[in-house]
């Protein structure tokens, strides 16, 4: 058995590792890189594997980062089968047709800025909305938790629940070659146990070897308590100083909590039920849509119950541009959630150069911005920032609140690699340097590896 790392490497994005085992070689994610570097460049490099030689890419979940070049993988030449569970197979749809759609548009803005400077230059979309279409004919069968499937002669996969998004997963891959068994399980995104609407992570029981992601290995969340109650303090501070509450909010997952937990305020009183609730992301609307299809991905009893949890009084749901733009006329009283959560793109932009310079308004962090975004810079206390081309002034109140992350923390890192027995390996990826050595340091004694980009290990 081999194992190659192709994305996330001393890196928190583009997640993209192949294992080579009983004669198949088989991709675990295929994500997009994001974040500081040339995006598009970076995205259209080779792979570091010929695509058409690729025989199963199994997806641990639908997030951008770790789905998002499946499209350029159909493209280049990927003829294999896709395997993912039913809920990230939905929602991969939604998050790949999204991202083509934005590619097209970037392309779009650089052959215009190339005309305006003279020069003679096409642009070429990353991939295409054709191209995504294409892609969803790899998908194949459905996994679900914890039931085994057989991918090849001596070659299984199993997926585990993550508890990181809807229809999140680990995988386990066992493979039988020469008399020998090995196994290895990579962990995808791993969620933060005690969720309302997910189940904590499900690790295997055993593995030789572990693939894992160290987002947050260097720290530890806030109780969750305290977190809503920051939050519900937070939207009433800006209320009585009679501004916005702008939340760039990720469509997956973190709206529909944040909707859960609007609706809970205003049930308990925490929260005023005459606030205005925009949420203005057709993506989200579109994944809590899904999210209300697979009840048997989630934990929240109204849902089971067939009761709605993201049903907050005053809620807008704005998928038009116009209606969007329409929200710019509100100057208080108004919780904006909009994507997206790095504020690197999308209509969270607009809303933020219309209220950061705003005292009376509050711009809430719920989640995690790697350097380089504009989000990290605003979360790093820059006092002006570059939005939509213009140079802001940042006089909002500006809160984090890493409560709400739905990546595990340390504790929570450290109990899942401790729960799986017989393991011989560790290789760390999908963090920032200081976040990996700091997750290194607290592991019992084995062998620890921080692999490079492209680097390969026999197991």
């Amino acid at each position: 058995m081999k194992i190659s790392f192709h994305g996330a490497a001393g890196d928190v994005t583009g997640s993209c590792h192949l294992v080579e085992a009983a004669g198949r070689r088989v991709l675990v994610d295929c994500g997009l890189f994001q974040g500081s570097r040339e995006l598009h460049e970076e995205n259209a490099e080779a792979f570091g594997f010929e695509p058409r030689s690729i025989d199963f890419l199994l997806l641990t979940h639908a997030h951008l980062d770790h789905c998002g070049r499946i499209p350029l993988l159909s493209k280049r030449g990927f003829l294999g089968e896709v395997i993912t569970t039913a809920a990230s197979r939905d929602l991969a749809r939604l998050v790949m047709l999204d991202s083509a759609h934005l590619q097209e548009e970037e392309a779009r803005r650089r052959e215009r800025a190339a005309a305006r400077s003279g020069a003679d230059e096409s642009a070429e979309p990353l991939y295409g909305t054709v191209d995504a279409l294409g892609s969803l004919d790899h998908f194949g069968r459905t996994a679900e938790y914890r039931k085994t499937l057989e991918l090849a002669p001596g070659l299984r996969a199993t997926f585990h629940d993550a508890g990181h998004i809807l229809g999140s997963a680990s995988i386990l891959l066992e493979a039988e070659e020469s008399g020998r068994q090995r196994s290895v399980v990579l962990s995808g995104d791993l969620g933060n146990a005690g969720r309302p609407l997910l189940r904590a992570p499900d690790p295997p029981a055993t593995a030789d070897a572990i693939v894992m992601e160290t987002t947050y290995g260097d720290r530890l969340h806030r109780p969750l308590d305290s977190s809503v109650n920051e939050l519900y303090q937070a939207i009433m501070g800006a209320f009585e100083r009679g501004g916005n509450v702008i939340i760039p909010t990720f469509a997956l997952e973190r709206a529909q909590e944040i909707l859960f937990y609007l609706r809970e305020g205003v049930d308990t009183k925490r929260l005023p039920a005459s606030m205005s609730v925009f949420l203005d992301s057709p993506m989200a609307i579109s994944a809590t849509e899904i999210f209300r299809r697979h009840p048997e991905a989630c934990i929240a009893s109204l849902l089971q119950e067939g009761k709605d949890p993201f049903a907050v009084p005053g809620l807008h749901l704005t998928r038009e541009r116009a209606d969007s733009v329409a929200i710019n006329q509100t100057h208080g009283g108004a919780v904006i959630m909009a994507g997206n959560g790095m504020a690197t793109g999308g209509r969270v932009l607009h809303h933020l150069k219309h209220n950061l310079w705003r005292p009376e308004s509050e711009v809430i962090f719920v989640g995690f911005a790697a350097k380089g975004t504009l989000a990290r810079q605003i979360i790093d206390g820059a006092k002006r920032v570059q939005v939509l081309g213009e140079q802001i002034p940042v006089r909002a109140g500006i809160c984090t609140i890493g409560g709400f992350s739905a990546h595990a923390d340390q504790a929570e890192l450290l109990a899942w690699h401790a729960a799986i027995k017989g393991v011989q390996t560790t290789f760390l990826v999908h963090g920032e340097g200081k976040a990996m050595a700091t997750f290194a340091r607290k592991l019992p004694p084995s062998r620890i590896e921080i692999p490079l980009l492209h680097q390969q290990f026999n197991l």
